[in-house]
């Protein structure tokens, strides 16, 4: 798979995978199930629901991660919020133009660009926050990610990105 397939398909997501309204206990329901995916998959992953403007609705850190896993969660939310883009495609985006965070003005230590951020985007409104993870390869967080929300919104012909892609 080639980088502009791999936009593609992250486009796609970006526009099946909106909420009508999303609210606390939207939160606590999604990531329940995403750490259920995770936990299924036995990946230890960390799991971060954060609103536009930092607060965090829900948050899971599970027996081996560190102060490193909440440092990549936060430079991906911090790249969803500033392009409100995945932060897989701000990855591939870069890499496409032969760019880095910092070649473009950005602090590379404060924005992260890997798969598992992803845009929490109510219909009509815009990114109102986003859902980032930290601990397994990036398209696998990525891909939890996709899973959870496909499963909470119950979205049909969701295309994915595969494990192996390469990207």
């Amino acid at each position: 798979m080639d980088i502009d397939e791999g936009m593609e398909i992250l486009k796609k997501q970006e526009e099946l995978l909106q909420f009508n309204h999303f609210n606390r206990q939207d939160a606590w329901r999604l990531g329940k199930e995403l750490v259920a995916i995770s936990q299924n998959e036995g990946v230890g992953l960390s799991l971060s629901i954060r609103l536009r403007d930092g607060l965090i609705l829900f948050q899971y850190l599970p027996e081996g991660t560190n102060q490193n896993n909440e440092s990549w969660m936060t430079r991906k939310f911090n790249a969803v919020r500033m392009f409100e883009t995945s932060s897989l495609f701000n990855g591939l985006r870069l890499k496409k133009n032969n760019q880095t965070f910092e070649s473009r003005g950005y602090d590379p230590r404060l924005f992260a660009p890997s798969g598992g951020g992803f845009p929490i985007r109510i219909r009509g409104t815009g990114v109102i926050g986003a859902i980032v993870t930290s601990g397994g390869p990036h398209l696998q967080d990525h891909d939890i990610l996709i899973e959870g929300l496909i499963r909470h919104l119950k979205a049909k012909d969701v295309p994915r990105i595969p494990l192996d892609a390469g990207l």
